[in-house]
């Protein structure tokens, strides 16, 4: 016994910690590829976005289980009047009917500059959601214009993965990453 602690408490440093450059590194390439996808599913949202007032895309990995449904993830908000990126952070909840996993991305254009500022401040969305989707990989995936009740905001989904059939009403709260940021 005291062997195997000797030897995992040797071995503790070795354990790789991802710290916050190498988040906001894999965050920075999340957003790339995401924009990639969405410009090659809709090139006409390229000019939309280098014209808002900002943009956000995030990473978000959904699971409903019978009448409970959660998501967590991560993104950048970009704000085009400053060229200042924003690391952010999302946790959803919510309940309905549904069975599923599914990792999904999201892309909010922001065409009010109140709109972009309340979503920094206080970040949240609530929203109604059905759907009977299948995704087996990345290529699969269309891109999705949502309707939003947020005037000034255009949101696109695209999933990337997964199996869900649902009906939910869903909260979610996005917040500033202070470790990040």
């Amino acid at each position: 016994m005291r062997l195997l602690i000797s030897t995992l408490l040797l071995c503790l440093p070795l354990i790789a910690v991802a710290g916050p450059d190498e988040d906001r590194k894999e965050a920075q390439e999340m957003r790339k590829e995401v924009l990639a996808n969405l410009y090659k599913e809709k090139s006409e949202t390229k000019s939309e976005i280098e014209n808002s007032r900002g943009y956000a895309v995030f990473s978000s990995l959904g699971v409903n289980l019978f009448v409970v449904s959660t998501a967590n993830g991560s993104g950048i908000l970009h704000d085009n009047r400053n060229g200042k990126d924003i690391y952010m952070s999302l946790f959803s909840a919510g309940g309905g009917i549904g069975l599923g996993v599914k990792n999904f991305s999201a892309v909010f254009v922001f065409n009010d500059e109140k709109a972009l500022d309340s979503f920094i401040e206080s970040g949240w969305d609530f929203s109604a959601q059905a759907e009977a989707k299948v995704e087996t990989d990345q290529d699969s995936g269309g891109a999705e214009t949502a309707a939003t009740v947020v005037p000034g905001v255009e949101i696109y989904q695209m999933t990337e993965s997964g199996l869900a059939l649902q009906a939910t009403l869903q909260g979610t709260k996005y917040w500033i990453d202070d470790e990040l940021n």
